[in-house]
């Protein structure tokens, strides 16, 4: 590729980034206060519903913008958060290092 087309697909891709960043800032969030929850022992049906698919909808983007290492966590969250029985309490320390990691790369990448 021509060093024009690249650098135009780059600007292109930073446009992208700008106008999706509010909403995946949001899916870290509700990623943050559900690893929150489960931390406190209450992390309910519809959060867990509302992080498996924050996770599953980061890990299906945040590759395309370059951040592989953020769609591996997402994809481990959304993992973790699948299941319907209690999540164990390493997977909850987990889950919270993952949010927490997830909020970094997404606020670098900015």
């Amino acid at each position: 590729m021509d060093p024009l087309a690249q650098a135009s697909m780059v600007e292109a891709l930073d446009r992208m980034w700008a106008r999706f960043l509010p909403q995946m800032l949001e899916r870290v969030a509700i990623l943050e206060s559900a690893s929150a929850a489960l931390a406190n022992g209450n992390l309910n049906v519809e959060q867990r519903g509302a992080a498996n698919s924050a996770a599953h909808k980061l890990a299906g983007v945040l590759g395309t913008f370059g951040l592989t290492k953020g769609t591996v966590l997402a994809r481990e969250a959304e993992i973790l958060y699948s299941g319907e029985q209690e999540t164990d309490p390493e997977s909850a320390q987990r889950l919270g290092s993952i949010a927490a990691q997830l909020r970094v790369l997404v606020e670098q990448r900015r």
